[in-house]
């Protein structure tokens, strides 16, 4: 990482409605300082000894809060967890005053090789023990909880002996890991694997969830699929008002990763989440 020192303020938390930080939108994020209340870098962007990304990170973080989110923690891989990137992710955080630090329920590789995607686990008692540890020693070397995104998937496994919501409920009440729910992926796999997702939403502990993302899915044949590469569809917002109905006002994070428009062209969605949040205030 760059010898800069981390930006003077003080962690600051997160409200209100954010976006995903995206290089297309650093310059105009500086110069036009848009009604946006905060920003989630992608983690694996800055873990770099110097450079653009991490000059706007420091920029961008002197002007907002900041939260990271992470897709290489591969908390359910069966191999040690990556110590050496725990420790850069930690130094990353001081640096920009992270506020929230996440990642996915998933595991990504074995045996050192990165599948670059985000896999599902089986849900039933084996993979739970499996977990705890792990995310245990994760957070005893972060210093902070663990924040774990429930995944969108397209397979499932038949000897799962939980309900996914089950099963992430268990594992916040084990581990005293928090959510991040994205609410696109329950209605993608709500759609796919034929369940409620309103039931899923309410079969969390109301007081397990730190933040919600929303996104956009595209249609695959008879499956959506979770791309973020569209505008959040009105069953998402639906969706999205249930959770703040029953978990309360979080933040809400807007996540765009392909055909990324210019940030002007996403004040609809961000005024319609925010607009949400003030409905339950």
């Amino acid at each position: 990482m760059s010898s800069r020192p981390p930006a003077t303020h003080a962690c600051r938390p997160l409200i209100g409605v954010g976006v995903g930080l995206r290089p297309a939108h650093y310059e105009a994020i500086l110069q036009s300082a848009p009604r946006i209340d905060w920003f989630e870098a992608l983690t694996e962007n800055y873990l770099v000894g110097g450079g653009q990304p991490l000059y706007y990170l420091d920029a961008i973080a002197e002007r907002y809060p900041v939260a990271l989110h992470g897709v290489s923690l591969s908390i359910g891989s069966t191999d040690p967890l990556n110590l050496a990137y725990l420790q850069d992710l930690k130094e990353l955080a001081a640096r920009c005053h992270a506020s929230m630090i996440s990642d996915h329920l998933c595991w990504t590789g074995i045996r050192g090789i990165n599948s670059h995607d985000l896999l599902p686990l089986p849900y039933h008692e084996e993979a739970l023990q499996h977990l705890i540890p792990r995310i245990r020693q994760v957070q005893e070397i972060l210093e902070r909880p663990l924040v774990l995104e429930n995944i969108s998937r397209y397979i499932s496994f038949v000897d799962s002996t939980f309900s996914e919501w089950h099963f992430l409920s268990e594992l916040t009440r084990r581990t005293g890991c928090r959510l991040l729910l994205d609410i696109n992926n329950i209605y993608v796999n709500a759609h796919n694997f034929s369940f409620s997702a309103t039931d899923f939403i309410d079969g969390i502990p109301i007081n397990a969830v730190e933040q919600f993302h929303i996104a956009g899915y595209s249609t695959q044949n008879a499956l959506l699929i979770d791309s973020h590469d569209q505008s959040v569809s009105p069953p998402v917002f639906d969706l999205l008002a249930h959770a703040i109905n029953r978990f309360g006002v979080k933040p809400v994070l807007l996540e765009r990763d392909d055909r990324i428009p210019a940030l002007s062209e996403l004040t609809g969605e961000l005024d319609k989440a925010r607009q949400l949040l003030s409905d339950a205030h």
